[in-house]
């Protein structure tokens, strides 16, 4: 098993109902994690890439250091201007107490991508990874919340975590009002070490230092999904209804209201039948166009060929069968109807699995050439990509 199979695992059985959203939980010695992002991977992204504040930054003291202390202006032959790390000072920096964040590595390297898919298609709500490095026990920002649900991943060293609960219920990035401070001593003190796992609910306050030498881990936060988004996605929903796209009668005689308020809460009322969360996580998933991938250099159709692999780009895809028989499978905010013959491919696709076209013809039963076709409708549409290597 795959050390990201092992998190995904972890986070399966009591997780969802037991903590999930309502506290803590630690994993220790999770899985292997040391290939999964290296310090090679770290020193060859920043050589290569434009990262721009914010999306590589250093802290320290809770506060930012310019970007001027790190790196130089460069102006391009086209008249851009970009910042190249200097790495003597980037090193002196990090060296005086300055910790390290790397905003969406999973935009950036294939591994951690790989792991934000597996957590996207867990908890069908979309992830993104920041990477954390440090060399000594200062706290980089001090005592703060995140706005989202938390996977803390450490892939080397050693990382203490002063956590002290939430001092507000939920807390949003836009909210009514901001959580206060948190008064009194932590409610757990947890040294995570390497190739062991953390969850934490948003709104949890924490400070996070590491204990001795260096550290390098991963922070894969997850959208919050609320009962705010349920209702947005409701009110488009009832546009359908006369009701709902009826003026409001402000200039009205009150029982005129009365009675409008008695419609709409009866339309409201009945678009909250059992099932409707279910109903509203499949069609969100249905539209999030997931991590798209060109399929170069097969920009006329995909040909038959066994070896080629496939994978779904689009995490929230999924699929039913009609009165008929027939695979509906939508993906990307869009819909096929498809035999059911095809049914073994659908299921083989969405479970993150990459496979090769051979394979795919082998447990569908179709021959190479009609899988090529289905796989090529799927490219064109976006929510899937081939490539010549796993």
């Amino acid at each position: 098993m795959t050390a990201i199979s092992s998190a995904v695992r972890s986070l399966g059985g009591d997780f969802p109902a037991e903590a999930f959203g309502r506290t803590y939980r630690l994993w220790p010695r999770v899985g292997d994690f040391s290939d999964m992002f290296t310090w090679d991977d770290l020193n060859q992204i920043i050589a290569r890439h434009r990262l721009e504040p914010p999306r590589l930054r250093l802290f320290n003291d809770g506060s930012q250091i310019p970007q001027h202390s790190y790196a130089h202006p460069v102006v391009s032959k086209r008249h851009t201007i970009w910042h190249r790390i200097e790495p003597a000072n980037l090193h002196h920096q990090l060296k005086d107490g300055a910790s390290l964040v790397l905003d969406a590595v999973d935009a950036l390297h294939p591994g951690v991508e790989d792991l934000a898919s597996a957590l996207e298609r867990h908890f069908r709500t979309d992830v993104q990874v920041n990477l954390y490095a440090s060399w000594t026990p200062k706290e980089g920002f001090g005592v703060h919340w995140d706005d989202h649900d938390v996977v803390v991943v450490q892939l080397e060293g050693a990382k203490r975590w002063k956590i002290y609960g939430a001092t507000r219920i939920d807390p949003l990035r836009v909210d009514t009002e901001a959580p206060e401070p948190p008064t009194g001593a932590p409610v757990a003190e947890i040294v995570l070490q390497a190739d062991d796992m953390l969850y934490l609910p948003r709104g949890w306050w924490h400070a996070v230092a590491a204990t001795e030498g260096r550290s390098l881990h991963l922070i894969c936060g997850l959208k919050p999904t609320t009962g705010a988004d349920l209702l947005s996605w409701l009110a488009d929903q009832l546009r359908v209804s006369n009701t709902v796209r009826a003026n409001l009668p402000y200039f009205a005689p009150p029982d005129e209201r009365t009675t409008y308020l008695q419609a709409l809460r009866k339309e409201l009322t009945d678009s909250l039948h059992e099932g409707v969360i279910e109903e509203f996580i499949n069609a969100r998933g249905s539209t999030d166009p997931g991590r798209p991938m060109p399929s170069l250099p097969f920009v006329d159709g995909i040909p038959a060929d066994e070896s080629l692999s496939v994978r779904l780009t689009a995490a929230g895809a999924w699929y039913g069968v009609d009165g008929d028989g027939h695979v509906v499978f939508s993906a990307g905010g869009q819909e096929w109807t498809f035999s059911r013959s095809v049914l073994a491919v659908i299921k083989l696709l969405l479970n993150g699995a990459t496979a090769t076209l051979g394979e795919l013809s082998v447990s569908s039963g179709l021959p190479v050439g009609h899988v090529a076709a289905l796989v090529s409708e799927l490219v064109e549409a976006g929510v899937a990509a081939v490539s010549r290597r796993r």
